[in-house]
């Protein structure tokens, strides 16, 4: 074998050993205990193989872990029109039942209505019913592509105020500000942005988050901020047997060690009022009237005080102007300052916001241009922190023109239109049917026209086509398409619609 050969053998194997290396440390997790609930987006807004690719990635997050009615339990929900239950947590008590499941999950489409979802997980999940168990964590881990079509910020926090805590994974773009106020505390810890073919790449991270959290029999820490944690522990006493006694006090600080006494009916507390950037010694000890209960203990280290702003997020973007909102959103500022001019480009414009808003709205724009946007945040103390995002606006007249239909057969139309304005980059043709499935078809800019099929006769069903464009999705223009009823006597004739 020649010098040369051997030489880019051994750099292909060297190369192959980087890009690709084994599998994460976690071959097995023992000592967990804790009710895993998926919230798994299941609406006509995700591609088929979206929606398989977050399968693969339910799947293996879960490799690992032990399952059965004392190890972890598992169950899915689907987002949909309405939700529905795909298994609960005591159906599927072994690594390979629960595989099998996952792969067995079929996409139900429908809109994303994923507040009465959240809903439905609460009243119906979280339940004895349906294998929750009263003294174990809960998590809840919700995949979405960003976007929800009603509220969730009510029902997360009644899920979140039972004691579940809440990982987000957004294969979409989002709302920043709307995921991170969902997702439990720290955000950088509970919500992760990825585009679907990268969720390999959080995997371990996320896993090793829910087993921070399911960690069997001990004291433990989430929902860390600045200045508080909410601390969790099993079931060991009740309220006639006894109570317990929380200290807690700065790592070699003994002195201002703070005391608390709790019923024995307590589970978690929520300790407050603490310094930024601070660890501390925490100790839980039972005071039982019939038996010797150990104490125990952990240690919790506080965030760095919010500094803003940490995130600039553009939403609502037009033709002639975008929002631009910013987090978090601290006491300590005192104003805003928002900078912002088109790239390329020197001209630059002034917005001053007052310290207790987070958005302002920046318009008399140009369509279909960048920008540079700029937020500088002014304390009270006189120091400044800026974040700078790019911000575009969108085409003029984004919108389909003349949708009309097209009969070839009693369950076949063909759907025409006129193309959008600017520079189009494909266009997204969605048939919601009033029998079966509702279907989402992309094609390229040069392609104006489809065929719907297997529509039911004498059905009326939706369809909806939007121009995509590189800065946002374009305005839809939808119709509904009447089927002519089936006619036993007549044969069918091909009719050019109106």
């Amino acid at each position: 074998m020649k010098a040369g050969n051997l030489i880019l053998i051994l750099w292909l194997h060297f190369t192959l050993g980087q890009t690709n290396p084994q599998r994460g440390p976690h071959l097995s997790a023992p000592d967990l205990e804790g009710d895993l609930l998926f919230l798994l987006d299941s609406s006509g807004s995700v591609s088929y193989y979206e929606f398989s690719r977050v399968k693969e990635f339910i799947a293996d997050l879960l490799r690992p872990f032990t399952f059965g009615p004392h190890d972890v339990q598992t169950g899915v929900v689907h987002i949909s029109t309405m939700p529905s239950l795909e298994f609960p947590f005591n159906r599927y008590l072994s690594s390979g039942a629960v595989q099998q499941a996952i792969r067995n999950i079929q996409q139900v489409m429908g809109d994303t209505n994923t507040g009465r979802a959240l809903s439905f997980a609460k009243e119906k999940l979280f339940t004895a019913e349906a294998g929750a168990r009263p003294e174990v964590p809960k998590v809840m881990v919700w995949v979405t592509d960003g976007f929800s079509t009603d509220d969730v910020s009510q029902p997360m926090q009644l899920l979140k105020d039972m004691g579940v805590t809440v990982f987000i994974v957004s294969t979409g773009r989002g709302n920043y500000l709307e995921l991170s106020a969902a997702a439990s505390p720290p955000p950088e810890k509970h919500l992760h942005f990825v585009d679907v073919d990268d969720l390999p790449i959080i995997t371990e991270e996320l896993r090793d988050a829910i087993m921070d959290v399911i960690q069997a029999k001990r004291l433990r820490a989430t929902d860390i901020s600045s200045s508080s944690f909410r601390l969790t522990w099993p079931k060991l006493l009740t309220h006639g047997t006894g109570y317990y006694l929380l200290e807690y006090a700065p790592t070699g600080d003994p002195r201002r060690k703070l005391t608390k006494q709790l019923s024995g009916d307590h589970t978690s507390i929520v300790v407050g009022y603490l310094a930024p950037q601070t660890t501390y010694e925490v100790a839980l000890i039972p005071e039982s009237n019939e038996r010797y209960i150990p104490p125990q203990t952990t240690r919790v280290t506080t965030l760095e005080e919010a500094i803003s702003p940490a995130q600039v997020l553009i939403s609502d973007s037009k033709p002639h102007s975008v929002r631009v909102s910013w987090a978090p959103n601290p006491d300590s500022v005192a104003s805003y300052q928002v900078l912002y001019g088109p790239l390329p480009g020197n001209a630059v414009k002034l917005v001053e916001v007052e310290g207790n808003l987070n958005s302002t709205v920046l318009e008399d724009l140009a369509a279909n241009s960048t920008y540079l946007v700029t937020v500088s945040a002014i304390y009270r103390s006189g120091k400044e922190k800026a974040l700078s995002a790019k911000a575009c606006t969108q085409e003029e007249n984004s919108r389909v023109k003349h949708l009309r239909f097209e009969d070839l057969s009693p369950s076949t139309v063909k759907a025409t239109w006129d193309p959008a304005d600017g520079n189009v980059l494909g266009y997204r043709v969605r048939c919601r049917r009033q029998a079966g499935p509702s279907t989402l078809l992309s094609v390229s800019p040069q392609i104006h026209s489809v065929l719907l099929s297997d529509l039911a006769t004498g059905s009326t069903n939706k369809v909806c086509v939007k121009p995509v464009y590189k800065n946002l999705p374009g305005k839809g223009l939808c119709q509904m398409v009447h089927m002519q009823p089936a006619s036993p006597v007549r044969a069918y004739r091909h009719r050019q619609r109106a």
